[in-house]
């Protein structure tokens, strides 16, 4: 038995030395440079005034002219070439001129590039220089299954000298992505990597899954047998724990016993990084608590926008169904909105966000005994933000089920049940150290997590040498 878990474990280590060195260095870089995104400041610092004076349709229209039946959410948006409604339901998302509801996809050339320049100006970037480099519908930035409703993305280099490129959805006309030069190549060196990223790998993502749960898989039982092979070698010299063996073996031995449960800690969360449902709940609706959330309210009933009713400087204006109404609401900066219901008078545009009494109304549909709904504090345990600074996340408890309510824009953050917060400690907590004492001091996080990826490099390399020594025995006999 023992020889067997040897001559395994052995070959193992072989075979996953590398890919454990490469997990730990990356994971250094990518803790300070995380992957390439557009926040949403830098969204919103690109968006330009919604200019009232122009004629738009209802947002009724709009959502007949989307097509998209189970529509639950429109956005106004002021492009280079007009208005246009962003209209959105849990199938797909669709763009429509708000001149005459006439498609708004994004083909020309011409218009892009008018897009990333009117983009880039407002957010104080250099695009004197913009051109298109790509039009397509994966590269290595643009991988991720959040852009799925935008492909193919129009890749637009502006030519600045941080080497800034933007991505604008040809389904929308946004600007939904970002990337300098530096994060281009220091998320080569570390997320790439890590997540073992490439565009031909990670575009097909049920394969992309499988063969990187399982090759975590495989490190995580490599990791395992040595623990416990390390254990059972253990030699004590005069009180001393010490090593049977001389040389880089006994390194191996000696620094694996140290940071047996750093590895075995990271490996583990890190293969439930990848767990998408196999072992934990995903938390995603059912389908009932879909259907509650997503109902679609009687969007002809919505009055249409004007002049008059137009909150002075609105950048964005959206429509959205929350408990079977339609809420608009016009947001004037990064962190402040107006919001009000479809009818309401005028007076009530003095509300900023949902108030508890409207997210209880929603989750006592969605589940069975419900508490009353309080404001997440930002020391949770179990942390949701809205998009909207300082904006009130509401927790609603539903027996075993928690359900998070963003109250700026009315949508879902986190269903919570036992399985999901279980998860949160056993993947978050584990392999990102986010606990509370912690997050209160980040240097000491940062610290504690280049210490520890540190230490379990200096680990792989032994074990780098170990194997490559007896691959050349090998080979050589």
């Amino acid at each position: 038995m023992m020889g067997a878990l040897v001559l395994l474990h052995r070959w193992l280590g072989i075979a996953f030395c590398l890919l454990f060195a490469m997990w730990f260095a990356s994971g250094i870089v990518m803790h300070f440079v995380p992957f390439p995104s557009l926040t949403e400041a830098e969204r919103f610092a690109g968006l330009a005034p919604v200019q009232p004076g122009e004629a738009i349709i209802a947002v009724g229209d709009a959502m007949v002219a989307s097509g998209i039946p189970d529509a639950t959410r429109a956005r106004l948006i002021q492009r280079s070439d007009g208005p246009v409604y962003v209209v959105s339901g849990s199938s797909r998302m669709r763009a429509v001129h708000a001149s005459d509801g006439a498609d708004a996809s994004v083909q020309s050339a011409e218009v892009v590039l008018a897009i990333a320049r009117a983009h880039a100006d407002r957010r104080g970037l250099d695009a004197v220089r913009a051109t298109i480099v790509a039009r397509a519908d994966y590269d290595q930035w643009g991988v991720p299954d959040g852009f799925d409703r935008h492909r193919p993305l129009f890749r637009v280099a502006l030519g600045d000298a941080a080497g800034t490129e933007v991505y604008v959805s040809s389904r929308t006309g946004e600007v939904v992505l970002d990337t300098t030069r530096s994060e281009r190549g220091w998320n080569l060196a570390g997320s790439v990597l890590h997540w073992i990223y490439p565009t031909v790998l990670r575009s097909n993502w049920a394969l992309w899954d499988r063969v990187v749960w399982t090759l975590s898989l495989l490190a995580l039982v490599a990791a395992v047998m040595g623990a416990v092979l390390g254990i059972v070698r253990i030699r004590r010299r005069g009180g001393l724990i010490g090593s049977p063996y001389r040389g880089w073996h006994a390194l191996h031995h000696i620094i694996g016993l140290g940071s047996t449960v750093i590895v075995l800690t990271w490996i583990f969360s890190g293969w439930l990084s990848m767990d998408h449902g196999r072992l934990f709940s995903r938390g995603q609706l059912t389908a009932a608590e879909a259907g509650v959330t997503n109902a679609v309210p009687d969007w002809r009933g919505v009055p249409p926008l004007n002049e008059q009713s137009l909150s002075t400087g609105a950048r964005e204006v959206e429509w959205f169904a929350f408990n079977g109404s339609a809420y608009r609401r016009d947001r004037t900066g990064l962190d402040s909105q107006t919001l009000t219901r479809a009818g309401e008078p005028a007076r009530d545009r003095r509300m900023m966000f949902l108030d508890a009494q409207d997210v209880i109304s929603l989750t006592t549909r969605l589940g069975g005994r419900c508490d009353a709904a309080s404001v997440l504090a930002d020391s949770d345990e179990y942390p949701a933000r809205s998009s909207v600074p300082g904006a009130p996340v509401y927790r609603s408890r539903c027996d075993d089920v928690w359900f998070d309510i963003d109250a700026a824009g009315g949508s879902v953050l986190q269903r919570l049940d036992s399985s999901r917060r279980a998860y949160r400690w056993a993947y978050s907590a584990l392999h990102t150290l986010d606990v509370l004492v912690l997050m209160a001091h980040p240097r000491l996080r940062d610290v504690l997590i280049v210490g520890f990826c540190a230490l379990g490099l200096v680990f792989s390399v032994t074990g780098i040498v170990i194997g490559w020594r007896r691959l050349q025995s090998k080979f050589a006999t």
